[in-house]
């Protein structure tokens, strides 16, 4: 399961503020739990290495943020290609992101009085993460980023661990992204993550209580997603409303969503995979409940599906646009699933999950 080369990709080129230095943080699974993360509840997430976002930060005269020659695309062959490409692509690519990363890592820095040196630097990304398919794309950006700048102004062992989900969090927020800390704290920590964001340790700590677990636990997964897939950003609107307005069954779902994140995390420890099919099975049916079909969307629906017709557990990977798999039967119920997503027109391949990038500095700003 594990990417033997993840710990080198996610380094740094070079440690010297002089030097290129370049960080990858990958697409992230919510496992079990999602979306329980921004209702106090809890989820067990994990770092995909199938598809990853890379940032790069050269020191140069001014600062400079590089805009991406398809995904910050702004020169069109016609009207039509505008729209075409609108309508695949949407309107923001990740200029944006890094430049409100910048921003926020700046006050951070500031409000802390965390000194920074007035040296320039340009920023330019890569990214293979599918669009709108639930895997976190926008803030792999923003903590690749964000990495690039804790090394070049020298400053890693000043910013907790925990406190870094928050940075990129604030970042998109800033954007009007809609988010929650679960899959900001899976790409900072990498590897499968633990996280309770009980309401009492988080109003008083600011973040949740992040416990990694040995990517070993897990059995073999696969993905599923669409080419075209609906916009992962909205499913979230009017739960979120009726759970503020206290919603019986908003409240006593996302209750139950987050205790199956917790037998999931014991049901892995026992390597307990017939209950951890039985958990992801249910925690999709609970999200069924709450947001209803319409929301969901019927590609989603039969993404999810195609595989329980064949009696594999299944789930959305975060919002929509992509399924989590888990076959408990073997490479022939793989096969026949391989060819079920094949006729349906999906695209379907084995998970790698990437091990944790955090360092011996790191570690040490972790909480006691």
């Amino acid at each position: 399961m594990e990417d033997p080369k993840a710990n080198s990709d996610t380094a740094s080129l070079s440690s010297s503020s002089s030097s290129i230095i370049e960080h990858r943080a990958y697409a992230r699974v919510g496992l079990l739990g999602n979306p329980s993360d921004v209702y106090y509840g809890r989820t067990i997430s994990f770092s995909l290495g199938n598809f990853w976002a890379s940032v790069q930060l050269r020191p140069s005269d001014e600062l400079v943020i590089k805009p991406h020659p398809i995904h910050d695309l702004v020169h069109f062959k016609s009207l039509p290609h505008l729209v075409n490409r609108l309508n695949s692509e949407g309107y923001y690519g990740g200029v944006r992101l890094l430049m409100s990363i910048c921003r926020v890592f700046h006050n951070y820095c500031r409000e802390n009085n965390i000194d920074l040196h007035e040296r320039n630097f340009t920023l330019s990304y890569e990214t293979n993460i599918p669009r709108q398919t639930g895997l976190s794309g926008s803030s792999a950006i923003a903590c690749a980023a964000l990495s690039c700048l804790l090394d070049f102004y020298k400053v890693r062992h000043l910013v907790k661990v925990e406190v870094r989900p928050n940075l990129v969090l604030n970042a998109e927020k800033d954007l009007g992204i809609v988010a929650g800390l679960q899959d900001r704290v899976a790409q900072v920590y990498g590897g499968l993550v633990f996280m309770d964001f009980s309401q009492e340790y988080m109003d008083y700590s600011g973040h949740g209580i992040y416990t990694p677990m040995e990517v070993s636990l897990l059995p073999p997964l696969h993905l599923i997603y669409a080419e075209n897939p609906s916009d992962s950003g909205k499913v979230h609107s009017t739960v979120r409303q009726r759970w503020l307005d206290g919603d019986e069954l908003i409240i006593s779902s996302m209750n139950e969503v987050a205790n199956i994140a917790k037998e999931g995390r014991t049901a892995l420890l026992e390597k307990d995979y017939s209950k951890l099919a039985n958990l992801m099975n249910r925690n999709f049916d609970l999200r069924r409940r709450m947001f209803g079909d319409e929301v969901l969307g019927a590609l989603n629906l039969e993404m999810v599906e195609v595989a329980r017709r064949l009696g594999a557990a299944s789930k959305f990977t975060g919002s929509g646009g992509a399924v989590v798999v888990f076959c408990p039967n073997g490479p022939s119920q793989v096969k026949l699933l391989e060819e079920a997503c094949q006729k349906a027109g999906f695209i379907i391949e084995p998970i790698k999950v990437v091990p944790s990038p955090l360092n011996e500095e790191d570690l040490k700003t972790l909480s006691k």
